[in-house]
């Protein structure tokens, strides 16, 4: 009798270590869900059990029964912005209450090291502001974060290390600098709890963060050169990096994306659009949601291989033309905030403004920002280039200005004769406030006209509120600089 009864305690035993309830790590106390929204809720029981999940806003549980493998998944509807709830999660004789949980906006942060970039910098890279950044994050209380680590996979993963932390002076210094000024100011314009998460990885190409499948499906581009690993370690090679820390997000409802990246895609800068989109069809795909906002950053002036090469305009100039090929996105520009020797330039805080505007605009309905000015027309005639510009706000005839304003130099423009040489240009404003005149002693014919179109610009086109002109350029002569 005691060895029977010894048993059935042994077994009751094991069957309750088996039905524990397990939940990723994306899902956890402090965590942001997104408001208003139907959001999935997915773990980990025993087979065949029956799992309810009960949010403290409305009362009401969700039930469902673990396959026989063990997962599950609920759908539970979310109120408007606010908190602090619960969640209780029971299976058997198991249960598990997360607490602290707010509803809010949530956005998905990702790139290379320029995401990845934290708030305290990095060893002699300093972010500017980062100090009283620091100091008065815990006025932010309902800004939440949570930093996937590099976790580069063979195989897509349901799971990934991280833990959901809330802002304040020592979780925000170890931050994305870009994520979380570009979430502190939604969160001070829109008034609702903001979650951060942020997958990067810095020295990255774009190809890791996609499937092998979605790479071999880009129309157009060089395939072999795609799927070779730029870097001699598990993070370079193709869809590693989607595997490891995209693909465990997937099921976590957010509100769009945000991604700095392109530095190392410079060797195949002429198939970056075509990848970029890719990649975004893929996200959207796996987040079930085709119109997910996608919004991301122009790389900012830098040496690379030379100051005067060219390469990373071309790529620049990819960036923007991936605008064309993905719906529901955006870029904004950095001409103005790149650092001669300093990859990761330290003015964080006006990329995630911008970033931060744009998404105000496009998503949320509300304009802080005019438009960055857009080339409308480059005219040649009379020894000299005149450009037009749109996107330019009516009410602001004083917009144009530079930072150089008062002596009203412009810097950054280079004029071509037929021999396909380029000279820096004098440039001025009209009386026109839309029109810029661009002349060089050193072309009488000009035929071509570029600007800010090298690796390393003073470039410093500008709106009086910061905004900067892209690079462009009239010519196609990819091999001339």
């Amino acid at each position: 009798m005691k060895r029977i009864l010894l048993s059935a305690i042994c077994s009751l035993i094991a069957a309750c270590g088996v039905s524990q309830i397990r939940l990723p790590a994306i899902l956890g106390d402090n965590m942001v869900l997104q408001r208003s929204s139907r959001v999935n809720l997915w773990g980990w029981a025993s087979p065949s059990e029956t799992v309810t999940v009960t949010p403290s806003w409305s009362g009401q549980s969700a039930t469902t029964t673990s396959g026989t493998d063990g997962r599950w998944l609920v759908r539970v509807e979310t109120p408007q912005a606010g908190g602090p709830h619960s969640l209780r999660i029971v299976c058997g004789t198991d249960s598990l209450t997360l607490h602290d949980i707010l509803t809010g906006e949530v956005w998905i942060c990702s790139g290379q090291s320029n995401m990845e970039m934290p708030v305290h910098g990095f060893y002699g890279q300093p972010v500017e502001g980062s100090v009283e950044t620091i100091f008065e994050a815990s006025r932010y209380p309902d800004i939440r974060m949570f930093t996937v680590p590099p976790t580069p996979k063979s195989e897509p993963q349901e799971d990934c290390p991280g833990n959901w932390l809330k802002s304040t002076p020592r979780s925000v210094g170890d931050f994305s600098a870009v994520g979380y000024f570009f979430g502190k100011y939604l969160h001070r314009v829109l008034g609702v709890p903001v979650g951060l998460i942020t997958p990067n990885v810095g020295g990255i190409a774009i190809e890791p963060w996609m499937t092998e499948e979605a790479i071999r499906s880009t129309e157009g581009i060089d395939r072999e050169l795609a799927l070779t690993p730029r870097a001699g370690h598990d993070a370079a090679k193709a869809s590693y990096l989607f595997n490891g820390m995209i693909a465990p997000l997937t099921k976590f409802t957010a509100r769009g994306f945000i991604w700095y990246q392109g530095e190392s895609n410079q060797h195949n800068y002429f198939d970056y659009d075509k990848l970029m989109a890719s990649m975004v069809r893929l996200w959207r795909s796996e987040w079930h949601n085709d119109d997910m906002p996608f919004y991301y950053v122009q790389l900012a002036p830098f040496t690379y291989d030379g100051k005067e090469r060219i390469t990373l305009p071309l790529t620049v100039e990819a960036q923007y033309r991936a605008l064309g090929r993905i719906p529901n996105s955006g870029i904004v520009p950095t001409t103005d905030l790149g650092h001669p020797t300093a990859i990761h330039p330290p003015h964080k805080k006006e990329v995630g403004q911008r970033l931060a505007s744009l998404a105000l605009d496009r998503t949320y309905g509300i304009k802080v920002l005019p438009e960055p000015p857009v080339v409308d027309t480059v005219v040649f005639t009379a020894g000299k280039a005149v450009v037009t510009f749109r996107g330019i706000s009516d009410h602001a005839p004083a917009a144009w200005g530079s930072f150089s304003y008062f002596t009203g130099e412009l810097r950054g423009f280079e004029l071509a004769g037929a021999d396909r040489r380029f000279h820096p240009a004098r440039a001025r404003h009209t009386e026109n406030r839309n029109e810029i005149v661009v002349t060089c002693d050193s072309v009488p014919e000009p035929v071509a006209l570029r600007y800010a179109f090298r690796n390393w610009t003073d470039a410093n086109v500008t709106t009086t509120e910061g905004l900067p002109l892209a690079p462009f350029r009239t010519d196609r002569w990819d091999d001339a600089y």
